[in-house]
Parts: C-alpha cells; sequence; structure tokens
C-alpha cells in the first residue's frame, strides 16, 4: 500500500483521484512532512502558496518523486516545473488510466530508492565513484568531496546511469526510455534541465564541465 498526496483545487478532480488512489491530499507541507507519501500529485495553480513554491520547498526537505498537475502546456511551463524538483509533468484534461499508469511507472522506478528493489538500469553495483563524487546506489546518497548532495530521485538515477557507463554517449530520447522508462509528457528537454541541475549540484563548470560533458549533435555522457 502507497501514500499518495494529492494537491489541487479542483473538488471534482480530487474525487476522482480519491477514488482511484483511495487518499486525497490537503494543506501540501503539513501533511508531506507529517505523512511523508510515497508519490505526490502536485497542481500548479493553487490559491495562496502556489504549487512551484510548494515543490521548490519539498524538493529541498525530501526525495520524493512528485508528478505535476497542470492546465499549462506550453514547454516553458513544463521546464519550469521540472526546474523547480518535479519528476513528471501531466498536463489536464487527462485520462484517470494515463495518470494511473504514470502513477503505476513512477512507483516502480522510485521503489529501489528505498531498498525495496533495484532499478531495472542498474546492476548489483552498489557504490559508484570518481575522484570527488560517490554515490551509494542501495543507500540513495550521493556525495560530492565528502558533502552530501541533495538530489532528486530523477537526478540520482540519470547521474547513477551515466556514471555506470561512463564514457559512453547516450541521446536524450535514450536517457528518457532509459530513465522514465515510458512516453514522459514533458518531453527530451527535460534531460537538459536535469543536466543543468546535476551540474550545479555537483560543481561542474557550465562552460568546462570535467564529468557531465555535451557531445554536440549526439547526447550526454559521463567522464571521470
Amino acid at each position: 500500500m502507497y501514500k499518495v498526496l494529492v494537491v489541487d483545487d479542483d473538488n471534482n478532480l480530487l474525487s476522482v483521484l480519491k477514488y482511484n488512489l483511495e487518499k486525497d491530499g490537503l494543506k501540501a507541507l503539513d501533511i508531506a512532512r507529517r505523512e511523508k507519501p510515497d508519490l505526490i500529485l502536485l497542481d500548479i495553480m493553487l490559491p495562496g502558496l502556489n504549487g512551484l513554491e510548494i515543490c521548490r520547498i519539498l524538493r529541498k526537505e525530501m526525495s520524493v518523486p512528485i508528478l505535476v498537475l497542470s492546465a499549462k502546456t506550453e514547454e516553458i511551463d513544463k521546464v519550469v516545473g521540472l526546474e523547480v524538483g518535479a519528476d513528471d509533468y501531466l498536463t489536464k484534461p487527462f485520462s484517470t488510466r494515463e495518470l494511473m499508469a504514470r502513477i503505476r511507472a513512477m512507483l516502480r522506478r522510485f521503489n529501489w530508492s528505498e531498498g525495496k528493489a533495484p532499478p531495472p538500469e542498474l546492476d548489483t553495483q552498489t557504490v559508484l565513484k570518481t575522484e570527488d563524487l560517490e554515490l551509494d546506489v542501495s543507500g540513495h546518497r550521493a556525495f560530492h568531496k565528502g558533502r552530501k548532495l541533495s538530489l532528486s530521485p530523477k537526478e540520482f538515477g540519470l547521474l547513477a546511469f551515466l556514471m555506470r557507463h561512463r564514457g559512453h554517449v547516450f541521446n536524450r530520447e535514450q536517457l528518457v526510455e532509459q530513465i522514465w522508462g515510458y512516453d514522459f509528457g514533458g518531453g527530451a528537454r527535460t534531460v537538459d534541465v536535469h543536466i543543468l541541475s546535476l551540474r550545479r549540484k555537483i560543481g561542474d563548470n557550465a562552460e568546462h564541465p570535467e564529468h557531465l560533458l555535451t557531445i554536440h549533435g549526439l547526447g550526454y555522457k559521463f567522464e571521470g
């Protein structure tokens, strides 16, 4: 049984989600901190503290996967949602079937971060290292020069995958398929957003990165 926190101001939608998920959610920050849900469905357009700010705060405090629900369909809106820490983005209106499929896929992907199962793209190697980076895969912990990093589940999965396949170039579509594992609504651009975020967090120079390299016209690879 999973806990899924739903934060939306559409009562009709909440009723549908509650029926399908058997769990609704109010007062996002308080409930998330108290209940520690396995997944959060978060609407952007909320009165008071908006969904993007809630997402930004939650991402600093916990690694729970966050699926943003929004009526905004422009690419820039999706990119902003991903930049503040969302792991997936689903635009309204959507079918209950698609939503449930995405939730199941996200929970499968994130199950391993709690030590319940390994991610499908990773083998039994549990520690990945360079001179300045260390990833404890089984413990879902990342360190840069001994300092613990706060990575979202998708950032952790992306970095682990590239480190495990260091020296190999992967295009955006391949990385989406490996890390997201399904037809991600945010598109391949989400890879760029996550790479930029990872570079900031691991201290990679944006213009001359040491680890996460851009191979123009091809994709990304990890060196080190």
